[in-house]
């Protein structure tokens, strides 16, 4: 029996020594976990997120038992050297993916301590772009080393690598024209990251379209349009072409609704009902609400409505309140003052009296013609309150808003030359 167990001991120690190699980086990846979840319990996501290492974990330290295992129970031999040099690339993948795993816990655990659905979320939108463009930087350079790492186990690998570090002068330049679109557009990726032009979730109008950035890539961006296409851009339109911000600063906006009425519109009852529709509706901020005539040529009177909002959804759907009630107003109260067309015939007869008839018309015209309004019915010409009818002029309010559009001041100027001569 003895003479039988002993030519088999040369197998059975590796074997015996791989399973408990294996044991025990099982066991150690199950007490590392333990004791990473008991000392951040104050985090519940990471319980969640930590799932995503727990293979690529097992992976690394079965292989790592393993190889020490056989290099402790096994002589130097041909057939060793080739598993030895399977379980080292299998090594390097397992430990690159484990990084990953460990960059995507890093990211979910921070970007969970920041909410994107709040009112003002400026702050987590951009902090969620800038780390999910350096999470996949981090995976691309990962996975890059990895790669390099694992071609240089074999030896003629390395020789040919000695061989293109001499000659890395022409390569750099005929990979660097090759690659030139691409390296654009990937450093176009990094600095809308990092600059703050552009977050995710900023309502944008890009080529006339409004609409949502979803995504941000290292070469392209993906704007979610209203009507819920997306638009998908290279990162280098939004680093060379100008396009409009409505979120860069603050979520408020204001827009307007126009009409064009006849002549005989009733501008103070028109303003008397847009308050009521403002007073009704929750989607105005109270902040601008204003009627005003912007324009009185080619038969029409040019009725202008800025009203303003939390944020463009809001506004969209303000606009297209008022536009609706306004109109049905109109319709019920005020069918004279919608838009007319008119036409005028003259026969012979007026064409005869023409000089007798103009007369007429400016006798009548004299006639009708007011006199001079008094003090007392000058208020009822103007709305009591100067802020419902103008924008820039007749409030606090609205002076302070003219100041945001005057320039930085004489001061600044002034400051400006000192400056300029004391360099000079």
């Amino acid at each position: 029996m003895q003479d039988v167990l002993d030519p088999a001991m040369p197998f059975l120690a590796p074997i015996l020594a791989v399973a408990l190699a294996v044991a025990g980086g099982l066991l150690a990846s199950w007490l590392l976990r333990r004791i990473v979840l008991r000392l951040n319990r104050n985090q519940p996501a990471l319980r969640e997120t930590s799932r995503v290492a727990r293979l690529p974990l097992r992976l690394a330290l079965c292989l790592i038992g393993v190889r020490v295992a056989l290099g402790l129970t096994t002589e130097d031999a041909e057939w060793r050297r080739n598993v030895d040099h399977a379980l080292q690339i299998a090594l390097i993948g397992s430990i690159a993916w484990l990084a990953i795993a460990v960059l995507l816990i890093i990211e979910t655990l921070v970007l969970t301590r920041y909410r994107v659905d709040v009112a003002d979320n400026r702050r987590a939108r951009r902090l969620r772009t800038q780390v999910i463009l350096a999470r996949r930087i981090g995976v691309a350079l990962i996975a890059i080393v990895a790669l390099g790492i694992s071609m240089l186990t074999f030896p003629a690998i390395q020789a040919l690598g000695a061989g293109l570090l001499a000659s890395a002068g022409v390569i750099s330049i005929v990979a660097g024209l090759a690659a030139q679109t691409s390296l654009v557009n990937v450093f176009a990726g990094i600095q809308l990251a990092f600059t703050d032009a552009i977050r995710v979730d900023d309502v944008v109008v890009v080529q006339k379209e409004w609409g949502r950035i979803e995504e941000i890539t290292l070469t392209y961006v993906v704007v979610h349009i209203w009507d819920d296409r997306r638009l998908i851009l290279p990162s280098t339109y939004f680093t060379t072409t100008p396009f409009e911000n409505w979120t860069r600063r603050q979520s408020e906006v204001m827009g307007t609704v126009e009409f064009d009425l006849d002549w005989r519109a009733p501008v103070e009852d028109m303003r008397a009902e847009l308050k009521k529709v403002l007073a009704t509706t929750d989607l105005w901020d109270e902040r601008v609400g204003i009627l005003q005539i912007t324009d009185a040529t080619a038969g029409f009177v040019r009725v202008r409505i800025l009203v303003s909002a939390a944020d463009s959804a809001q506004l969209f759907d303000l606009r297209c309140l008022i536009r609706e009630e306004l109109v049905l107003f109109l319709q019920q109260e005020h069918p004279t003052a919608l838009p007319h067309v008119r036409l005028e015939s003259l026969g012979a007869a007026s064409l005869g009296s023409g000089t007798t008839g103009a007369a007429n018309s400016a006798d009548t015209a004299a006639a009708k013609r007011p006199g001079k309004v008094s003090a007392a019915d000058e208020p009822s010409r103007h709305p009591a309150d100067p802020h419902d009818s103008q924008l820039f002029t007749g409030s606090i309010e609205a002076i302070q808003r003219s100041k945001a559009f005057t320039g930085p001041g004489e001061e600044v100027f002034e400051d400006r030359d000192k400056s300029i001569a004391s360099q000079n």
